[in-house]
């Protein structure tokens, strides 16, 4: 995507410095845009807890090349870490997300065909690039997938107006390019198709406010932001044509977790018959899950509940908003059962969201790959 005329993703590798990581530090949007450069695997793991990164796809991606990292790190400074010591580091960082563990063991796997530490440092860019560049395709084949879902309403309404409502960031900065839940919204509009879409604040640490509102502003969408409870009311109204959001990990029956919060959007969805689609790399479906409630639901620091994160003077400021002596619960993610969602969009394509279905995307003998 493009910010002020210029191209990025969100994270590549210096093209002068091939031991360091760029990614964008997405703690500071919308106010500041900077560039945060990752050296070690200790950067990587606290870029990743601390939210400088965030998105299912993009805490892959970026553990992909923390494992890379890892073993450039250890060869220049004669470091003897054991590889498998980091890879639980990186996993313990942010646990919803199932394509953290799965891109750490996709890297695990592939360094093992050779002993030769040159060797393996090599192999690892090379599969970290990989899996960059597949998640990036899966994205634009998501929007692809998902772009007839809104050419279909808008030819089916009087004013062709789509009017698509959103939870937290699903966007680019979630991923590599395009977004998932964000895929099919930019490539209808750079189709021409009227939509405006209505994005939720989240929070507490306000994803929709900082990150999906900037990035639909620097590609000209038209949005309108809201606080987060506001999108039952606007159902209701009959202001809200569909709802798409992304997805953390979904298990091979259609339960799924997400921000906090989309549970509540499913079942106003739900409720005012309206389309409730989840967007999403089949990399986030965790195959080893019987049910929903196998799924780690992060609980976060208190702190962003009592208080919230702005801007002031050409710095970042925490305000407090509760009482001193008051307790906070903080959950990160909630479970949205499969009953409640009308779709799924994938790089595979389109389905409902049963395990049937699900299973049909991945080969024609029914067994996911």
């Amino acid at each position: 995507m493009n910010i002020k005329g210029q191209h990025y993703h969100t994270i590549w590798i210096d093209s002068t410095e091939p031991s360091v990581v760029k990614v964008i530090d997405q703690r500071f949007l919308p106010f500041s845009f900077q560039i945060l450069e990752l050296r070690t695997i200790d950067d990587v793991y606290m870029a990743i807890r601390n939210m400088a990164v965030r998105g299912a796809p993009l805490i892959g991606v970026t553990a992909a090349f923390g494992i890379y990292l890892a073993l450039q790190n250890s060869r220049d400074n004669g470091a003897n870490q054991s590889i498998t010591g980091i890879a639980n580091k990186l996993k313990s960082a942010r646990p919803t997300a199932v394509n953290l563990a799965m891109a750490i063991d996709r890297m695990l796997q592939s360094i093992k065909k050779s002993d030769l530490p040159d060797e393996q440092i090599r192999i690892a860019l090379q599969t970290a690039i990989g899996l960059k560049n597949e998640e990036l395709e899966n994205s634009r084949k998501i929007g692809v997938y998902g772009l007839p879902l809104i050419e279909n309403i808008a030819n089916h309404k009087k004013d062709h107006k789509v009017n698509i409502l959103t939870h937290c960031n699903a966007g680019w900065l979630a991923c590599i390019d395009w977004g998932t839940a964000t895929a099919p919204i930019y490539m209808a509009h750079n189709k021409g198709i009227n939509l405006h879409v209505w994005v939720d604040e989240t929070r507490p640490r306000n994803q929709g406010a900082r990150l999906t509102a900037w990035e639909l502003g620097e590609h000209k969408v038209p949005h309108t932001l809201i606080a987060d409870n506001t999108g039952g009311q606007l159902m209701q109204e009959r202001l809200v044509d569909m709802v798409i959001v992304g997805c953390d990990r979904m298990t091979p029956d259609g339960d799924f977790a997400n921000k906090i919060g989309t549970y509540l959007k499913a079942l106003a969805a739900k409720d005012n018959n309206i389309p409730f689609y989840v967007a999403l790399p089949t990399t986030s479906i965790d195959r080893t899950l019987e049910n929903a409630i196998q799924i780690p639901i992060e609980k976060r620091d208190p702190e962003e509940v009592l208080s919230v994160s702005g801007w002031y003077k050409d710095h970042p400021v925490d305000v407090r908003i509760a009482p001193d002596d008051t307790p906070a619960l903080n959950y990160g993610f909630d479970i949205t059962p499969a009953r409640l969602v009308s779709g799924l969009i994938t790089e595979r394509g389109t389905c409902r969201a049963q395990k049937s279905d699900i299973l049909k995307l991945f080969s024609s003998d029914g067994k996911m790959e």
